[in-house]
């Protein structure tokens, strides 16, 4: 889903292949159409939030992987 309505007077919502002239939608399908933008940057916030954690995690773990190299691991089989 696009729309042009940020700096255009004349709004067009592509959707599914198809052009809407988002000034003539009825308010019930702009309110979708709001919908539907929020859950689109929610969605982008979101995926920042888990590419920003996997690469603390990635750091944690090299951290781990460093610090342990100084730490005698118990034999195979046990524990």
């Amino acid at each position: 889903m696009t729309d042009s309505a940020a700096n255009n007077p004349n709004p067009v919502l592509t959707f599914e292949g198809n052009r809407y002239d988002l000034n003539t939608l009825p308010d019930e399908l702009k309110e979708l159409v709001r919908g539907m933008q929020v859950a689109d940057a929610q969605l982008r916030m979101h995926e920042d939030t888990l590419k920003v954690l996997a690469v603390g995690r990635q750091s944690l773990a090299m951290q781990l992987n460093e610090k342990l190299k100084t730490v005698t691991p118990l034999p195979e089989g046990q524990g």
